[in-house]
């Protein structure tokens, strides 16, 4: 007889939602990480009565509901909603990029107007194949949006 239904290796999200929902159903689970405690880089741990993130900020959003009812059964969440900003030589961008964007940098008032003026610089790149980490970004948002809106961020990645 076995001793385990699964040998779970990660105690991150997947790994101890996975455990959790096997042990639910009957099943007999082994969880090894090298870490001392579950969730991963989302774990927390009580300082002074206040939960902090050991591995830095994370932030968890869905649009499902019923995602929405399953974690908040392990902790309380509270809503929030990430709206970044980039400060690009004095202006203001919203971040991830939206019509305020596109509007601020080029004027431009539909998705469609949005669309074509990415399509020309994209088509004005002219990379069909990229050979570095830069060109595969420059040829999917062309090279203003990327100097403009990527490069830099990634630069303090």
């Amino acid at each position: 007889m076995k001793q385990y239904d699964y040998l779970i290796v990660g105690a991150g999200l997947y790994g101890a939602v996975f455990a959790h929902e096997a042990k639910k159903a009957g099943k007999r689970c082994l969880v090894l990480d090298k870490r001392g405690h579950i969730a991963g880089n989302i774990y927390t741990e009580p300082v002074e009565g206040i939960n902090v993130h050991r591995y830095g900020a994370h932030i968890f959003h869905t649009n499902n509901k019923a995602v929405w009812q399953y974690v908040n059964q392990f902790a309380e969440f509270n809503r929030y909603t990430n709206s970044p900003v980039a400060n690009y030589h004095g202006e203001i961008y919203n971040l991830p990029f939206n019509m305020n964007t596109f509007n601020k940098m080029w004027g431009v008032v539909t998705p469609a107007e949005a669309k074509a003026k990415i399509e020309a610089q994209r088509a004005e790149a002219g990379i069909t194949e990229p050979k570095n980490l830069e060109e595969p970004a420059i040829s999917l948002v062309g090279p203003v949006i990327y100097a403009q809106r990527i490069a830099g961020y990634t630069g303090k990645q």
